[in-house]
């Protein structure tokens, strides 16, 4: 057993600690060897303390052996992501710009509620600079890869924690998603990522990026994800976009089904072009889905891509962080994320202000469409992981143009909206497939029991990459 501990989700690690089967410490120490064996051909972990990591397990230990847990997750081993803030720990982002030797004496406000459940914090993972793009490789810490296949990446900009997660190094880890960061990882390696609504989960500080920004858990199991939810989804004053906490246990919605459920599935938006192997297992899972009970109706939403709106805000988003960067910082930046801040220069007020006209014009939209929905279902990603390194498919030197390959999810960042993203198969070549689960704005609680209908009547999740 002990052999397997890193393996456990956190529901069936809370029920070993309560029946004394073993312990935090047993857990977290089995979930650093996990991280020693592997950490040299994936890349994963930007920061590893594991005298931190030993003594939160120590006090979690205390705390279960008289019977008096902090919450269902503690004990539990947790991956926070480097752009997160961690009292101690710096925040390195990604970026050799960002001086470490400051007073780190803040956590943020998911850090501190997990803190407050009682996790045990096993360490930082690996982002692209700044979160910018949707691989996951950085000047700072170099290549992060896909433990399915190393050749490959994990997505980004959660790519740590995605590679982290599918690689066993623990069952819990917090993302952030602002163009698909949480659900193109979790796409690339058969994990479960949720993009909570828009300040369900509270931030500080506030992402450059702006109101795309989302912070959420990435997770093995659907009912895990649901736990680190009720946890990070408690209020936090200094985000002044968080939204009413509305003290909802999200656990509880997730043995009901989708029986009668009205369900929309899109599989090209309207405007993508999809892998076949994707495509197909994609309609499978949609088909699983239909034969649980739920309505299923194809049907596209009607918009045209936004992307241009996006890479509007993105790309000014880039330059009001980094462009006033001194000469001799610019030159230790990515060099694409260079070109984006250079691109952003001819962004003009005007050019910002009809960004927002037609962001304001597509939530309106889906608001009215999901009126008779009560979820969207689309593919994660139209192409399987591609080549470690690259920016994007085919074309590592087309320089600032990543949302090309992410037409799924951002257009959900702009809306707002909660979305998720499911292993659903794997192609020939044995990498992960993710479907996507878009909810009505507001309701994550549907979003998470679609996810976990779908789950219980298959069983990618179970799936190990072979060595792990």
């Amino acid at each position: 057993m002990s052999k397997e501990l890193h393996w456990l989700s956190a529901g069936k690690l809370a029920k070993g600690f309560g029946k004394g089967k073993f312990s935090p410490v047993e857990v977290a120490k089995a979930c650093l060897a996990q991280v020693a064996a592997h950490e040299k051909n994936l890349n994963a972990m930007s920061l590893v303390d594991e005298k931190l990591t030993l003594s939160m397990a120590r006090a979690s230990e205390k705390r279960w052996k008289k019977g008096e847990p902090l919450s269902p997750l503690d004990g539990v081993p947790v991956l926070i992501k480097d752009l997160i803030l961690v009292k101690g720990w710096p925040t390195s982002r990604g970026s050799k710009t960002v001086d470490r030797n400051q007073a780190w004496d803040q956590d943020a406000p998911c850090t501190a509620r997990l803190r407050e459940a009682g996790t045990v914090f096993l360490g930082l993972t690996t982002t692209p600079e700044f979160g910018w793009k949707g691989v996951t490789d950085s000047p700072l810490t170099g290549i992060t890869r896909n433990p399915w296949n190393t050749d490959t990446t994990p997505g980004g900009s959660s790519g740590g924690s995605s590679a982290a997660l599918a690689a066993g190094y623990a069952p819990l880890a917090i993302g952030t998603d602002g163009g698909g960061s949480i659900r193109i990882p979790a796409g690339f390696t058969g994990t479960f990522g949720h993009k909570p609504s828009f300040g369900r989960v509270p931030a500080f500080p506030l992402s450059p990026f702006g109101t795309v920004a989302h912070v959420g858990p990435m997770t093995r199991t659907v009912k895990d994800a649901a736990l680190m939810l009720n946890a990070i989804a408690q209020p936090d004053n200094r985000d002044w976009f968080s939204l009413p906490y509305d003290g909802r246990d999200y656990s509880k919605v997730l043995k009901r089904g989708v029986k009668g459920l009205r369900i929309a599935f899109s599989p090209r938006l309207g405007y993508v072009n999809v892998n076949p192997e994707i495509a197909e297992l994609v309609k499978r899972a949609v088909k699983v889905l239909a034969s649980l009970g739920a309505k299923i109706e194809e049907v596209d939403p009607g918009f045209s891509d936004p992307a241009d709106c996006f890479r509007t805000l993105w790309w000014s988003g880039a330059r009001s962080i980094l462009g006033q960067l001194p000469d001799e910082k610019k030159a230790l930046l990515d060099p694409a994320l260079a070109d984006v801040v250079e691109q952003a220069k001819g962004i003009t007020v005007q050019d910002i202000f009809e960004a927002n006209k037609a962001r304001g014009a597509l939530g309106t939209q889906m608001r009215l469409f999901m009126e008779k929905y009560d979820a969207l279902l689309t593919p994660s990603l139209p192409v399987p992981a591609f080549g470690a390194g690259l920016l994007q498919p085919d074309d590592p030197d087309n320089r600032g143009k990543w949302v090309n390959w992410t037409p799924f999810t951002y257009p959900f960042n702009l809306t707002q909206q909660p979305a998720a993203s499911i292993g659903c198969g794997f192609t020939k070549a044995g990498l992960p497939a993710g479907l996507q689960i878009v909810g009505r704005m507001f309701d994550d609680a549907t979003v998470l029991r679609v996810s976990a209908a779908y789950e219980a009547a298959t069983d990618f999740h179970k799936a190990r990459p072979k060595g792990y």
